[in-house]
């Protein structure tokens, strides 16, 4: 049985395609043969605001991420890897198409409208394709107007929301985005004030040579002028934008929830302006007489922003000139400082703590013979989370799965019906936030004794995890390179894993963020102040899945010869579990890495732990070696 929500399954099929019926009316009103709906927000979230679900409202699907398009008579819904499973559970296949992108037969979204253009073109018209510019990202925006340009379809760009309208007319009431308090974090906690982060920015900005930067990526204004909300579920961040000029600097939101203390913080530096003020300011800020050169970060800002400069650009005298670069504030966010290593450091102690205890408990449950939930593994390692000194939120929903369950990648519906069997695996990735650190990492349990298949599988992806870990880079080494690293013992079996081996991590921001990362498709090198998950995993959909994440932080490694070198030093300090270790797989530089690992959780944990949990904690972290 699979712990996500499908009862009243005809109530919500009748009201999914009530739903698309009052959509359809309205394409029709804008002469419409499509209209996207994409999973993220006007700041390109993926974690968004429940009035802002808008797909989750439409189709009933709730992963982070994964687009809708619908169709005059059809919809499709398109979702990687991650969501195969949790995609057929929750989509009703009947009214809605399901493409799983990566399979053999399935179109992507570009496909798919090329195909119903192709199909269009032989009736001699096109199909227009109606979209939020303000949810699309700059990027995406491009790649549709130089790849539909000679394809038949046409782009109708609306600044009217539709599923917003449509689900204005219903008797939901939605909470309000922005009106939670926004609050402060001393230097004591960032390690620099806002007015030394604006500096730092302007040097960029002049090295470039740039007049205007907008912002439009929350974790980006939150890091910049060190004030944090709860707009956004489990990311300290809140809904806002911002604009810095060569001498001014703008930060846009609901003015009534900053508070006067901070409003005289920001004097200073900042003028604070309603959120509504964002398009006309930008106008202005570029309206001046003379060139002006924006930089526009074509990956976080969205098609919306891109078409109010392009605007401007068309109806001034003076040049305007859009400069696509990635925004110097990514990178400096990514690379934290001292202060910051510390907090996270301090923050992932807490978390390492926390899940350490959990595992003490499950096991201790266990062997009592009591009859345990997935449910009951979420509420205590949130218990334990919550116990510790400055918690603030989760970092996501605890992922919770047992047996068939944990191969299901995002699962974030731990069941209280769904129990612990003899023989099963438990996946258990949870991560908590802390004020001025984020953590996040995962455990793979069994309960009872293995199979050896599952020791087999489950030493792989460790193996995996070690080789990434012990690795050291060059300088300008990026993700893409060690991705392949992590995942060469995998292939060697002919196993993988459809997610990214790691991803950035934030200061008491975002549990993922870029630049930085570990997967295919990541070209950023790695820098000393970057936090990164290291996660391989594998999954078999009804044999279950591991996965095996720790957060680590680049840092500079002595040299033998000219050149730089970087490696990782831990930030997790968990026990891994031994009755799925195989030894004799592990390699002399492995075994030496898990002993090590393992006596450096017991030295920084003992210390605050009860005798009977260090006990416990010596015979899970004891030494590893040949039979």
């Amino acid at each position: 049985m699979i712990a996500v929500n499908l009862k009243n399954t005809q109530n919500n099929q009748d009201s999914i395609s009530a739903k698309l019926a009052d959509l359809r009316d309205l394409m029709a009103d804008y002469d419409l043969d499509c209209y996207f709906i994409p999973a993220v927000d006007e700041h390109l979230n993926l974690s968004v605001p429940a009035a802002k679900q808008r797909r989750a409202w439409i189709c009933g699907f709730t992963g982070s991420a994964g687009d809708l398009l619908v169709g005059k008579n059809s919809a499709w819904l398109f979702v990687d890897s991650r969501y195969y499973e949790q995609a057929e559970l929750q989509v009703n296949t009947g009214i809605i198409h399901l493409s799983k992108l990566g399979l053999e037969g399935n179109l992507s979204l570009i496909e798919t409208l090329e195909k119903l253009a192709a199909e269009s073109a032989q009736k001699s018209t096109k199909i227009r394709l109606g979209f939020d510019p303000f949810t699309v990202a700059t990027e995406q925006y491009q790649n549709w107007v130089k790849r539909f340009a000679t394809a038949g379809i046409e782009l109708v760009s609306i600044r009217e929301n539709l599923t917003d309208k449509v689900r204005s007319q219903t008797a939901e009431t939605l909470p309000a985005i922005d009106g939670s308090p926004v609050f402060s974090l001393p230097a004591s906690l960032t390690g620099e004030t806002a007015a030394q982060k604006l500096a730092r920015v302007r040097e960029a900005m002049q090295l470039a040579k740039i007049d205007v930067l907008p912002i439009t990526n929350l974790n980006q204004i939150a890091w910049l002028f060190n004030l944090r909300g709860s707009d956004i579920p489990h990311i300290p961040i809140f809904i806002s934008y911002a604009i810095v000029t060569t001498d001014s600097a703008f930060l846009f939101t609901n003015p009534d929830r900053v508070s006067a203390e901070i409003k005289q913080e920001l004097r200073a530096d900042v003028t604070l302006l309603p959120y509504a003020d964002y398009p006309r300011r930008l106008e202005s800020c570029v309206n001046l007489p003379k060139k002006v050169r924006v930089l526009l970060d074509a990956k976080h800002s969205t098609a919306g922003t891109y078409q109010l400069i392009l605007n401007q650009q068309e109806a001034q005298l003076y040049s305007i000139e859009i400069v696509f670069e990635t925004n110097p504030v990514e990178g400096m966010k990514a690379r934290k400082n001292p202060v910051e290593i510390e907090q996270m450091k301090s923050a992932n102690f807490k978390a390492s703590r926390a899940k350490t205890l959990t595992l003490k408990w499950l096991t201790e449950q266990l062997e009592n013979g009591k009859l345990l939930t997935e449910f009951d593994v979420k509420e205590t390692v949130e218990t334990f989370y919550q116990q510790e000194t400055d918690f603030q939120t989760l970092t996501f929903r605890t992922i919770a799965g047992a047996g068939a369950n944990s191969s299901i990648v995002h699962y974030g519906t731990p069941s209280p019906e769904i129990t612990l069997k003899p023989g099963e695996l438990l996946l258990l990735d949870s991560g908590a936030q802390y004020l001025a650190g984020t953590t996040d990492d995962t455990r793979t349990m069994i309960v009872g004794e293995p199979t050896a298949l599952q020791i087999e599988h489950y030493t792989t992806v460790l193996i995996a995890h070690i080789n990434c870990a012990v690795q050291q880079f060059p300088k300008g080494t990026t993700g893409s390179q060690l991705d392949a690293i992590a995942r060469a013992v995998l292939w060697q079996e002919q196993l993988d894993y459809g997610h990214g081996t790691g991803h950035g991590v934030g200061a008491f921001l975002a549990g993922h963020e870029g630049p930085n990362g570990i997967s295919k498709s990541v070209q950023y090198p790695l820098e000393p102040g970057m936090v990164t998950s290291i996660e391989p995993g594998y999954y078999l959909p009804g044999w279950g899945g591991i996965r095996i994440e720790n957060l680590y932080v680049v840092i500079a490694m002595p040299s033998k010869n000219d050149a730089v070198w970087y490696g990782f030093e831990p930030l997790t300090y968990i026990p891994f579990e031994r009755k799925l270790i195989n030894v004799d797989r592990l390699s002399k530089t492995q075994l030496t890495w898990l002993n090590n690992y393992h006596a450096a959780v017991v030295e920084k944990l003992a210390p605050v732990l009860d005798a009977a949990t260090i006990e416990w904690l010596k015979k899970a972290c004891a030494a590893l070696g040949r039979i």
